[in-house]
């Protein structure tokens, strides 16, 4: 990023702080803009993009934590949600309410 100008006597030696900027000549210090954030980019294991309501479908099976139940390879969710977290999938398989990571479905 750019050293910007300080604004109260317009030089461009300034001091760069984690927080805040500092002018040399002046010393005058303001805060520092925050970075705009990142869309957040979600892939399945070939490479799509995924992006919500899109229908997925297991690679491989999959057991169910604190279940004896296995999600098999091949079963197919429609109207996918992208969340935040570790599990950036959730969506509905068989009536039950699943988060899933996305390196486990590819893109129907």
């Amino acid at each position: 990023m750019n050293k910007p100008a300080c604004p109260m006597c317009e030089m461009t030696e300034v001091l760069e702080h984690a927080d805040r900027w500092e002018c040399v000549t002046c010393g005058h210090e303001w805060e520092r803009e925050p970075e705009p954030e990142k869309a957040r980019v979600v892939k399945d294991a070939h490479g799509n993009v995924l992006v919500d309501g899109d229908s997925i479908t297991l690679i491989k099976d999959l057991p169910l934590k604190g279940s004896s139940q296995v999600l098999k390879g091949g079963t197919k969710a429609k109207g996918i949600r992208l969340v935040e977290g570790d599990h950036e999938i959730s969506c509905k398989i068989e009536g039950s309410a699943i988060a899933l990571k996305a390196c486990y479905v590819k893109k129907a």
